[in-house]
């Protein structure tokens, strides 16, 4: 792959890493620091009723599931960077095929063709 391209992607990827970081951070404070009291405007800290309690629970447990699935997208981008300083960027790291350039503008932090990914998919 040619440096231009390369370049063009490596920009891509660190838009997206500050983007995604700017993102867990905002959900590890949404999840880990709002009480209920803060995000009804209650003035007790007391639950007024059980489902109060699960409701409560499940939006964190989904934002903390967020924030794990966007971790996982942070290294893979971590990933492809080492990649693109290594210049092995673009090569399938299961077949070593060149990855198409229409896969790698849908996800510029991908490592594996289309051919592998279903493959692995499929079990």
């Amino acid at each position: 792959m040619k440096k231009v391209e390369l370049k063009v992607y490596k920009d891509m990827l660190l838009s997206m890493r500050a983007r995604l970081r700017g993102d867990v951070t905002a959900l590890a404070d949404a999840a880990l620091n709002k009480t209920r009291s803060q995000a009804n405007g209650d003035l007790s800290s007391m639950p007024i009723h059980m489902a109060d309690i699960g409701s409560d629970n499940y939006e964190q447990e989904f934002t903390l599931s967020m924030m794990e699935n966007e971790e996982d997208t942070l290294d893979a981008i971590e990933a492809a960077l080492e990649r693109i300083e290594a210049s092995t960027y673009g090569d399938c790291e299961e077949c070593g095929k060149p990855i198409k350039k229409t896969r790698l503008k849908a996800l510029p932090f991908t490592a594996v063709c289309i051919n592998c990914a279903q493959l692995r998919e499929q079990g």
